[in-house]
């Protein structure tokens, strides 16, 4: 018997690629406790089920799984982990979208686009603070718990009609959290954190509410946003001020809010620029930026506004060294521990190692050495106790060897080998 038609026109191909994506990115299991491993151990069924109900108009999303996540400043943020199916569905209508909506984007929105980085957004912010003498440094309350579903729906729509990425994009809106308590939340605004779908329907959201809004009526005013982290440069004072009580109107009418504390306008302090200001610095990206001391390319140093690994940053990269306790585990010769410790070193070097990484030495590799010195007095009998012969063994190690830890290989040859 020839099978029926489907309501919705889904290639069964477009599934299979959503899933492999899903699989490349890992991530946790959902309510359904299942794996992708699990859901591996019936693969053909479980994406023929996918596809089956996507495509029939009768696929519904099971809750959101809500982990907290602490903060640095000592609360939580609230994540939405879906299921591994449903993840996969979300990338089917991530991958139908994202071609539709990607060229209108901003240029200078960053977050979560295809081609575009972190990186990218840190060097644009960087050589616009040598151009504009002062920042707005924007910080937008909870917002992914704030985003209104019919202002978003309404930006969707702007730019498909195909029913059913209109339909499931609703149902993920609706969907609701349970927590690990088994207490379920239904959501009447928001998308929550960590769903394959929703940094994208969080840039569409901010490209009404923010960059077209920017475009249209502060033409002359630069900026750069990475998802809902955003600055924008300013030439005078009173132009920042004039800004920050304009954007306060505008995300109000869109359902947000500026966080009173957090927004700040910022003075972008330097050997030019000798204004008094009571802030001079923001952090952008993990990226302190602030007036240091650099070095001229003619040999020459000066004060200039510039960005470098923030203390926030390099307090949480040394407290998750510390919660390795590594220098406990004397189990372990020298290459195991480089072994283990280099992709973190790795992965900490290439993002924060961009930009001053001389701080990046001071601020966490030095400390990370201490550690490797705690561990060899443990390790060692003949080190036991003395702290300053470990430090010189360590020391010495690390000139025989430069090529052990990737921090020492990134220094010699500029790079993380």
């Amino acid at each position: 018997m020839a099978e029926r038609a489907k309501p919705y026109s889904i290639p069964k191909e477009v599934v299979w690629e959503a899933y492999k994506q899903v699989k490349a990115n890992r991530g946790a299991a959902g309510v359904d406790a299942q794996s992708i491993a699990d859901f591996e151990e019936n693969l053909s069924r479980n994406l023929y089920r996918i596809w089956n109900r996507m495509s029939s108009g009768s696929y519904f999303p099971p809750p959101v799984r809500g982990v907290e996540i602490p903060k640095a400043n000592g609360g939580t943020r609230l994540l939405g982990i879906p299921t591994v199916a449903d993840r996969i569905a979300q990338m089917v209508v991530k991958r139908f979208l994202e071609p539709i909506l990607e060229p209108h984007f901003h240029v200078d929105s960053y977050g979560y686009r295809p081609r575009k980085s972190a990186k990218d957004a840190l060097s644009v912010a960087r050589q616009r603070c040598w151009r504009y003498d002062w920042v707005v440094d924007l910080d937008i309350r909870a917002f992914f718990d704030s985003i209104d579903h019919a202002l978003l729906m309404r930006a969707v729509r702007k730019h498909t009609t195909c029913a059913w990425a209109l339909l499931y994009i609703e149902r993920w809106l609706k969907a609701p959290m349970q927590r690990n308590d088994g207490h379920i939340i239904d959501r009447e605004r928001g998308t929550p954190q960590g769903g394959v779908i929703s940094p994208l329907l969080a840039n569409l959201f901010l490209h009404y509410a923010f960059d077209a809004w920017m475009k249209r009526e502060h033409r002359d005013i630069p900026f750069e946003r990475y998802a809902d982290d955003v600055i924008c440069h300013c030439r005078t004072e009173e132009q920042a001020l004039k800004l920050q009580a304009a954007l306060a109107k505008r995300f109000s009418e869109c359902g947000l809010e500026l966080h009173p504390e957090k927004t700040k306008i910022v003075y972008c302090a330097d050997s030019n620029r000798r204004e008094k200001h009571h802030n001079t610095q923001f952090d952008f990206l993990g990226y302190g930026f602030r007036p240091r001391c650099v070095k001229s390319v003619q040999g020459n140093f000066f004060v200039g506004f510039s960005p470098a690994i923030s203390r926030k940053a390099a307090r949480e990269i040394r407290k998750t060294i510390r919660a390795l306790q590594f220098c406990r585990r004397t189990d372990l010769e020298i290459d195991d521990l480089a072994r283990w410790i280099n992709p973190m070193l790795r992965g900490w070097l290439e993002y924060f190692g961009a930009f001053h990484r001389s701080a990046l030495y001071v601020a966490v590799m030095r400390p990370l050495e201490e550690h490797i010195a705690r561990w060899a007095m443990r390790k060692y009998r003949w080190l036991q106790g003395h702290r300053r012969k470990a430090r010189e063994w360590v020391a010495s190690l690390l000139r025989d060897r430069p090529m052990l830890f990737c921090h020492r290989r990134y220094w010699a040859a500029g790079r993380v080998g």
